[in-house]
């Protein structure tokens, strides 16, 4: 097999499973819950804020677990299986949902929002595998385009049956709009599972033990797979998970870099995500958007944000990772701001343009940032506590602020303002962060050895 239809099956994925973000999480399903299966109820609010916030602080809580399995079974493509394969069952069945069936849809929903973000963990740490070092940041670039270029497919794809509205008398179309979220998510998907491989990977005797030492240890490279037949599953591999994640935990205390990042990045993906949970709210509520109005601004929004993974995967590769983030910050700065004291659905229009742009760069440039500060032997362990404990607990803080300033303040705007307070600390936490995303590999793992 060739190292392109690697890559391709792995950009195919993104293509796939960003489908189920604009359809389940951004634009539809919120609308669908709310004005449908909730319909008059008033705690439907409530209820939808909950499901997105549990279902991501679960994920938070099993990624670096899973991910520590992961990283000593050598099985991660086994586990971005299983998670795919729940997220595409689970919105099959949201599809059949309707009005009185909330506590049913609120339950499906968190196990599909689980499969699609708990599978992100595994999907990004292949970027290690199938890019050499001066590429990542082209490639993660891509894998960004590739995803919002998803996005707009499926949107084309059901904006007929949404013509109605989402609404009850236009349910059924809506349903078949939310059946074929999942059929284009499990379709596209397939080429990573039959193409891409499974490294078997090597570990050292030691790690993992649970010590939580952060030390040298003593090498003896162990074959994966006869370590994981000589322990076996179950409660022993749960402990020994569990020992793999304390170790990680004193691994990342060694490289203070890698710390300062993930704090800066759960701040500003604090923000960048509760834009994303909001923003069909926000238009239709404070703006007045109609739902073909939506749908077209959804379409622009997906159009500029893969101008932007493309534009800057290439930056990030000339000048760093982190000089491409702090860019893509002070975007964001300027999106909220124009958000905030604009009006007018035209104004927001150009906002959501720049939005887009500022989303696709800023997501594809952290991602090569964690790329490029992980060691390749705990790549999915690190990548469990980027994509989980910090990408989504992050979720669960920012639209319960969000929701909060809205009802104290009685206002969207003020909800919306208060964000630039994430995405200032995450900034000034991103300055600090020493690291260009250029040091060789050896510089990584030796970090006493590299100069601040």
């Amino acid at each position: 097999m060739t190292e392109k239809l690697k890559v391709f099956s792995w950009l195919l994925f993104d293509f796939a499973n960003t489908s189920f973000s604009v359809v389940m999480v951004t634009f539809v399903f919120p609308l669908y819950f709310k004005n449908v299966i909730c319909g008059s109820d008033p705690s439907g609010d409530a209820m939808w804020g909950f499901s997105v916030s549990l279902s991501m602080l679960l994920v938070a809580l099993v990624s670096p677990l899973l991910g520590a399995e992961a990283d000593y079974s050598g099985k991660r493509k086994r586990f971005l299986f299983v998670f795919t394969s729940i997220s595409v069952a689970a919105t099959f069945l949201l599809s059949f949902s309707g009005p009185g069936m909330a506590l049913a849809a609120s339950a499906l929903f968190i196990l599909a929002n689980m499969g699609f973000e708990g599978g992100i963990v595994f999907y990004d740490a292949y970027l290690k595998e199938i890019a050499d070092e001066k590429d990542t940041g082209k490639i993660s670039g891509f894998g960004f385009a590739m995803g919002y270029l998803g996005a707009l497919a499926v949107l084309l794809v059901i904006k007929p049956f949404l013509s109605k509205g989402i609404v009850p008398s236009n349910m059924e179309n809506v349903q078949a709009a939310i059946l074929i979220s999942a059929v284009f998510f499990g379709l596209f998907a397939l080429p990573l599972f039959l193409f891409l491989r499974d490294r078997v990977a090597t570990r050292t005797a030691g790690e993992g033990s649970g010590d939580g030492s952060a030390g040298p240890r003593q090498r003896r490279d162990v074959p994966v797979r006869s370590a994981v037949s000589k322990h076996g599953y179950g409660l022993q591999a749960f402990l020994r998970s569990l020992g793999e994640v304390r170790h990680t935990i004193g691994v990342i205390r060694r490289y203070p870099d890698l710390s300062r990042f993930l704090l800066a990045y759960f701040f500003y993906n604090d923000a960048i995500l509760t834009v994303i949970s909001f923003s069909s709210i926000y238009a239709q509520n404070t703006l007045g958007y109609t739902t073909g109005e939506l749908i077209i601004f959804f379409m622009l929004v997906q159009t500029t944000a893969i101008a932007g993974s493309i534009l800057f995967g290439f930056v990030t590769d000339r000048i760093g990772p982190k000089k491409t983030i702090v860019i893509t910050l002070l975007v964001w700065f300027a999106v909220i701001i124009a958000a905030v004291l604009g009006g007018g659905k035209q104004l927001f229009f150009y906002t959501g343009m720049l939005a887009g742009l500022s989303m696709g760069s800023s997501q594809a440039a952290s991602r090569t940032m964690m790329t490029r500060l992980t060691p390749r032997e705990h790549v999915t362990e690190f990548f469990g506590f980027y994509d989980g404990t910090f990408g989504k607990a992050s979720a669960v803080a920012g639209p319960l602020v969000f929701g909060l300033v809205s009802a104290y303040a009685g206002s969207q705007k003020a909800a919306l303002g208060s964000l630039l307070l994430f995405f200032g600390i995450g900034l000034v936490l991103m300055l600090r962060v020493r690291f260009s995303g250029k040091e060789s590999v050896a510089a990584r793992l030796c970090p006493e050895t590299t100069e601040g």
